[in-house]
């Protein structure tokens, strides 16, 4: 079978989902990128839920102009962070998804952390 992007982006995701798990202490970030946004939502693994989330889509419906870039990216994770914070969830765990921690990714991550998120 041939190696394609998506195949090899599922094979990561599937090394780094063995070694993390979100507890009540310390949830887990997971990070979903497409071509025109970026999602990014806290989950408790033991529950199966979702405490807090935030996207670029989010963001564009609140009134900002939103591009698919790093700029957007960085105001996602600053807004998880700052939505996080309210609900008293302070260390998280950082799940890439699978994805190369480079670019938009990264800048979440760099925008979750100025926010006040520690991981």
């Amino acid at each position: 079978m041939k190696m394609t992007k998506t195949l090899a982006r599922a094979r990561r995701k599937v090394r780094i989902r063995k070694k993390l798990a979100g507890t009540v202490a310390r949830p887990r970030l997971v990070v979903y990128r497409s071509n025109r946004h970026i999602y990014a939502q806290v989950i408790d693994d033991l529950t199966g839920q979702t405490m807090v989330s935030s996207s670029s889509l989010t963001l564009l419906r609140g009134g900002e102009a939103i591009k698919a870039d790093k700029e957007a990216a960085a105001k996602v994770g600053k807004d998880l962070a700052a939505k996080a914070l309210e609900r008293n969830i302070q260390t998280v765990v950082f799940d890439r998804n699978g994805y190369i921690y480079h670019g938009r990714v990264q800048a979440l991550a760099d925008g979750a952390r100025d926010g006040g998120l520690k991981f």
